[in-house]
């Protein structure tokens, strides 16, 4: 196996894969269970909140962290010891980009296209970049951001305009810029991390609202 790519890594990218229920669950819980998109989104605050206090209870007890370890500790990476983990950010990812799913439908059709690229190519950049990146830039690999991107072409051009009344509500067919300026844009934010010399901001918290925004804008050309 290459070096960085570890079976916990894959591991816990396969899991990390499998949040992409969250932005199926976003767009068509309206149409499966006859609900508003709000629901969901109190439901996402409820699990978000949950969560939180899941971390707080494994931060400050110890009794409780170690059985947190016993269950999850081979899917953690060191540093969420002692912050939070991916799972709680992408929670909250996910809950921003389904407020901004609430505005209208084209709103909701980009917070779909947003938030799942990002979660599968987030996890393509890692599993390529730890499998075969050789170029680096900070903890990232070109190879790992190429392999992104390639991705999001791929699940934008063969895989969405396929979905059941997605085109319908981005509102009409799309176009190869705006596959191509989409797909860029999650894997330029997922490549450049928001970091001052003590401090990063975890990808999973921003960089799905913000390329779900920059879909909706794009979805108006």
């Amino acid at each position: 196996m290459p070096d960085g790519l570890t079976k916990e890594e894959i591991n816990r990218k396969l899991l990390h894969g499998l949040a992409v229920i969250l932005p199926v669950s976003m767009f068509y819980w309206p149409v499966l269970l006859e609900s508003s998109r709000a629901i969901f989104s109190l439901i996402l605050l409820l699990l978000f909140t949950i969560s939180l206090v899941v971390e707080f209870a494994r931060l400050k007890n110890n009794q409780f962290s170690r059985l947190f370890f016993t269950l999850f500790g081979s899917m953690l990476r060191k540093e969420e010891s002692r912050q939070l983990t991916g799972a709680t950010y992408v929670l909250a990812g996910s809950l921003f980009c389904s407020l901004i799913s609430l505005s209208s439908d084209s709103a909701a059709a980009a917070s779909f296209l947003g938030l799942t690229l990002f979660i599968l190519g987030d996890a393509v950049a890692a599993l390529v970049g730890k499998g075969i990146g050789r170029i680096k830039v900070g903890h990232k690999t070109i190879e790992g951001a190429v392999g992104c991107f390639l991705f999001c072409i791929l699940l934008t051009t063969f895989v969405f305009p396929e979905l059941p009344g997605f085109l319908a509500d981005w509102g009409g067919d799309l176009t190869g810029i705006q596959i191509i300026a989409i797909s860029a844009s999650v894997s330029i934010l997922e490549f450049f991390p928001i970091k001052s010399r003590s401090f990063v901001l975890n990808d999973n918290l921003y960089v799905p609202a913000l390329a779900s925004l920059i879909a909706l804008a794009l979805s108006e050309f």
